[in-house]
């Protein structure tokens, strides 16, 4: 995983939480190390009658007492083990579109639009022309636009740029990362201090519609996923006018030409 890298699991952020910090939420309940669990399916843990949480292969994600009770389980349809990179895009998608209720604490231009719910940290401003569908939460001291468009469900860490020109489009984007002008970013994770070069396009779906593949050990494994961009790992990045295939992943502190076509991992 490009992303983690340089971190534990736990530590990787989901709407700019960690999933070490989801998990401690949960108070009362033991949730497996590597599991995400949907807020929802908290509401079928009854106590006397169902105690488990488990996934359709009956994998035991979260439950109270002391360990798992197989007889006293149900399946969660929104929970699910994180295996893979992507699995990340998922649980992002899964708590910012759950979220109901603004917390602006930085600044909105008043020629900025915001439809849907918008969680802004302090000191981060957004300018005339952003325009945000769908929910998005943007962490402390960044700068969104002037004029981009960032549709949920985003996340975007601390001391970040979304600039000029600038589409983000369900997508996580770790701290102190840059997309600065004239980019295109959709279903993807970009880690910490990368920087993409005016022009990166990440493309996010397949001419025949079905499901993206990628290298995974040297095999090539079916994400499930019908719309997937990049992974970038920390410390990447893009020369001008990069263009990358959907799927492909840029491991950490490695970087592009002006110009550049990225048909295979970048490592």
């Amino acid at each position: 995983m490009p992303v983690l890298a340089e971190r534990p699991l736990a530590e990787f952020p989901i709407g700019n939480i960690t999933l070490q910090a989801h998990h401690q939420r949960l108070t009362g309940i033991t949730v497996a190390a590597r599991a995400w669990i949907h807020p929802d399916d908290l509401s079928r843990l009854v106590p006397g009658s169902i105690s488990t949480l488990t996934d359709e292969s009956g994998t035991p994600l979260a439950w109270t007492g002391e360990a798992p009770d197989p007889s006293q389980s149900v399946v969660a349809p929104g929970s699910f083990m994180i295996v893979q990179t992507w699995d990340l895009l998922r649980a992002n998608e899964s708590w910012v579109g759950s979220l109901s209720e603004d917390r602006i604490e930085g600044e909105v231009h008043a020629n900025a639009v915001v439809e849907g719910t918008l969680q802004l940290g302090k000191g981060s401003r957004i300018l005339p022309g952003v325009y945000l569908e769908g929910n998005v939460v943007i962490g402390e001291n960044c700068k969104i636009g002037p004029n981009c468009y960032i549709r949920g469900n985003t996340s975007i860490g601390d001391k970040c740029h979304i600039g000029q020109s600038v589409e983000i489009k369900n997508s996580i984007i770790l701290s102190r990362t840059n997309v600065g002008h004239l980019s295109y970013v959709g279903d993807s994770i970009l880690g910490a201090d990368a920087n993409l070069g005016a022009g990166t396009i990440t493309s996010n779906f397949r001419h025949d519609g079905g499901n993206h593949r990628t290298m995974v050990a040297g095999e090539l494994v079916d994400t499930g996923r019908r719309k997937f961009g990049t992974i970038i790992g920390d410390r990447v990045h893009t020369g001008i006018n990069t263009s990358i295939y959907p799927g492909r992943k840029l491991f950490a502190g490695t970087s592009t030409l002006p110009g550049a076509i990225v048909s295979r991992d970048v490592q």
